[in-house]
């Protein structure tokens, strides 16, 4: 058989011809998959607006030489609340572009990473002012990580590896973590850490998207931002591809 069946979001798309495009999606069971979209710029398309990016479908696909072929598709969420605030559609745009940076065709981890993307999404989409949107995403980038095998370290300086308890530290986007403030003597690094932001980076790592620690709860505006440029940083310097939402993000 050469028709399979499987949850993706939409991520990206190119168009082919005058009708049809190519959908980058990622999906539950095969990670990054490409299909062709066949008629999907006419009016009367079967597919339509289920083809639109940062929608989630369970699809029927032909599998092709080259490329798939999507036959059906059912939306499951269209992430609608998404579309009527600017700050949702812009972090939506970054979270879909972390996962088609660095997830790969038949991923292993393809079920982990679908499952956060979504949740994310779906997070994000109902969220109710910019904390919970940043909250979420934070979620996202730290989860993400760990789950690609760059997992952050926070706990333990990564120079004499001690344990870094009440008190500030160093991050470093390039070696992917911290560093107490004695070894920092020797890499003069710029960037402080509080432990207390350490410990929120912690809760949001360690819960799921649907579950508030105390940490999250007293989290403000500020707090999420300077740990979502910390993530934002790391993981831009650690993606073979270049972000272009970020540079959107620099804007607003």
């Amino acid at each position: 058989m050469n028709n399979f069946v499987t949850d993706a979001i939409n991520l990206k798309s190119y168009n082919l011809s005058e009708a049809d495009k190519i959908i980058v999606m990622y999906s539950r069971d095969r990670g990054l998959i490409r299909g062709v979209a066949k008629g999907v710029k006419k009016p009367k398309s079967k597919l339509g607006a289920r083809m639109d990016l940062l929608v989630a479908n369970k699809l029927m696909l032909y599998k092709g030489k080259n490329l798939d072929r999507i036959c059906q598709a059912e939306a499951l969420n269209t992430f609608n609340k998404t579309r009527q605030n600017m700050d949702k559609i812009f972090y939506s745009m970054y979270v879909s572009e972390v996962v088609n940076n660095f997830g790969v065709e038949d991923d292993p981890c393809s079920a982990e990473i679908y499952e956060i993307l979504y949740k994310s999404l779906d997070k994000i989409s109902n969220a109710i002012d910019i904390i919970e949107i940043l909250i979420a995403v934070i979620k996202f980038q730290l989860k993400m990580m760990q789950i690609s095998g760059l997992g952050i370290e926070l706990d333990n300086c990564l120079c004499c590896k001690d344990l870094v308890k009440d008190e500030n530290m160093y991050f470093s986007a390039q070696m992917g973590g911290i560093i107490c403030a004695k070894c920092n003597n020797n890499y003069k690094l710029k960037t402080v850490l509080h432990y207390k932001l350490r410990d929120f980076l912690n809760a949001c790592l360690e819960n799921d998207f649907d579950f508030n620690s105390d940490y999250e709860k007293k989290a403000n505006e500020k707090v999420c931002t300077v740990c979502f440029e910390l993530l934002k940083e790391y993981i831009t310097l650690h993606s073979a591809k270049k972000f272009k939402s970020t540079d959107i993000l620099q804007e607003i």
